[in-house]
């Protein structure tokens, strides 16, 4: 009786340029062996899936093909048993489901008649040995991208705001790629400040030029390559840390850990801004005086020209142009300004407050310093040793990144009680008259910083009847100025 013979041909994306591992050297040598022996073809299968699992589309096939065709094929035929798989515990389990539907899977290179139980000793060897080739590839790749990254090197696609690039020597790294690079900057420098939140810099950012989903913008904003730090996970005995990259960062260690500091709760907090355009300052702050909701605001287009307005988004139908709400308010902001009797008060009692306030800031800030000061004495005494041969340089690194890590730790910490420091000095030497003075120029003015002051002024959002503001609530320390002006 002849036998009857599925062909099953692999070749790995990885293979295709190996000698002796093309589908058609493969394709010739079973043609040739099924010749030799008298075994009728059946199918031939061509695979281009790597041989780590049987999860590939053309094996599937030829598995359902032989459970509806049982006991009409006699063989799968191979040139190598590494064709065949590279993992020998699922081979095992697949030799065993071919035996159930009566197919005997053979090498022809490697024959082995496996009803002789001393075969398997083979068997285990030429499925083993694909197997741990794989493991040392996979392992040498890993033990030299680790390497690289110790080395500052960044390795993969390039993150937004960089592109990858060659040497002349053939060594790859990752260069600054315009005009995403600038933006990325900006983006950091507008997160640092406060006024908008994470959601509007990032629309803000997308209407510059960036391209980039919301989730690959939170990447950015945390990701520390941007400030040419590069993390080396922690392996085996050696610890995690960070090291200074290759590239060139967009943005300074300081601003960076700034910003995450901010991200995280632990820096400046501040009350959330809404972007609005120059025709409606007031967008955010105002209610209706009809039902109570937040008043939205946009234009209509008249006879000869658009008009603006601030209305209701409920069905009461109430609106009001924006000239007049914005007079109106400005009439009001006018009694929170301080008169001259109040204002050196004011300045003693600022001064004073400040500091009793923050003088546990600065003692903390004091300590903070002292210690970086002492873990770099460490630091610069380990290099001595290492110098003079007293340490090994082993010892010297281990050394080194734990000092490198206390200081970065130390350095974040400083940064954000820096953050929380306010710059009095400027602010008293502007004088409160000139702070407030924006309040009555405001169409001279930066939009941004009205909303900032008007925030301060209010509590929650004020509402307008036509004729006056209705009780406005306003912050404990503009009640008590206004207290005194009256």
């Amino acid at each position: 009786m002849n036998k009857i013979a599925d062909l099953y041909i692999r070749v790995s994306t990885d293979e295709q340029a190996d000698k002796g591992y093309s589908q058609r050297n493969q394709e010739e040598m079973l043609c040739r062996y099924c010749q030799l022996n008298a075994i009728e073809i059946r199918n031939v299968i061509f695979e281009d899936h790597s041989a780590k699992s049987f999860n590939r589309p053309q094996w599937k096939k030829l598995i359902q093909n032989l459970k509806k065709n049982k006991n009409k094929t006699n063989l799968v035929l191979f040139t190598k048993w590494d064709r065949f798989s590279r993992n020998a515990s699922d081979a095992y389990q697949m030799i065993g489901l071919l035996k159930h539907l009566g197919v005997e899977p053979q090498a022809i290179e490697q024959p082995l008649d496996l009803s002789i139980p001393e075969n398997k000793m083979m068997l285990a060897f030429y499925l083993a040995a694909p197997e741990v080739e794989n493991d040392r590839r996979a392992l040498n790749t890993f033990y030299g991208m680790r390497r690289a990254k110790k080395e500052g090197r960044y390795m993969g696609l390039a993150p937004t705001g960089y592109e990858n690039k060659i040497r002349d020597d053939g060594k790859k790294y990752i260069r600054p790629k315009e005009p995403e690079a600038s933006i990325i900057k900006w983006v950091f420098n507008e997160l640092s400040r406060g006024i908008f939140n994470t959601e509007q810099v990032y629309k803000m950012a997308k209407q510059k030029g960036l391209k980039s989903s919301k989730s690959n913008f939170w990447t950015i904003i945390r990701n520390p390559i941007y400030c040419g730090k590069i993390y080396v996970p922690k392996f085996k005995d050696e610890e995690g840390g960070f090291v200074q990259s290759q590239h060139q960062g967009l943005i300074s260690e300081v601003l960076f850990n700034l910003v995450q500091a901010i991200l995280d709760g632990r820096g400046r907090t501040y009350r959330t801004k809404i972007q609005t355009k120059e025709d409606f300052p007031l967008r955010g702050f105002l209610k209706c005086p009809n039902c109570n909701k937040l008043l939205t605001a946009s234009k209509s287009k008249g006879r000869n020209k658009y008009y603006a307005y601030y209305h209701c988004k409920g069905s009461c139908n109430y609106r009001i142009r924006t000239e007049v709400m914005n007079a109106a308010l400005l009439e009001e902001l006018k009694k929170y300004v301080p008169k001259d009797p109040m204002k050196n008060v004011f300045k003693t009692v600022l001064i004073e407050t400040y500091f009793e306030m923050t003088k546990e800031m600065h003692q903390q800030k004091k300590q903070v310093s002292k210690e970086i000061s002492h873990y770099q004495e460490r630091l610069s005494y380990a290099k001595e040793l290492l110098i003079t041969k007293k340490i090994e340089p082993t010892e010297y690194s281990e050394m080194k990144l734990e000092y490198s890590q206390v200081v970065d730790t130390l350095k974040l910490k400083l940064t954000t009680l820096n953050s929380n420091t306010i710059k009095l000095e400027g602010l008293l030497s502007n004088g409160i008259e000139r702070s407030m003075s924006l309040l009555l120029n405001y169409n001279k003015g930066n939009i941004a910083s009205l909303r900032n002051i008007i925030g301060s002024i209010f509590s929650e959002p004020i509402t307008f009847n036509g004729d006056h503001f209705l009780s406005p609530k306003t912050t404990s320390a503009i009640s008590i100025i206004y207290d005194y002006n009256r």
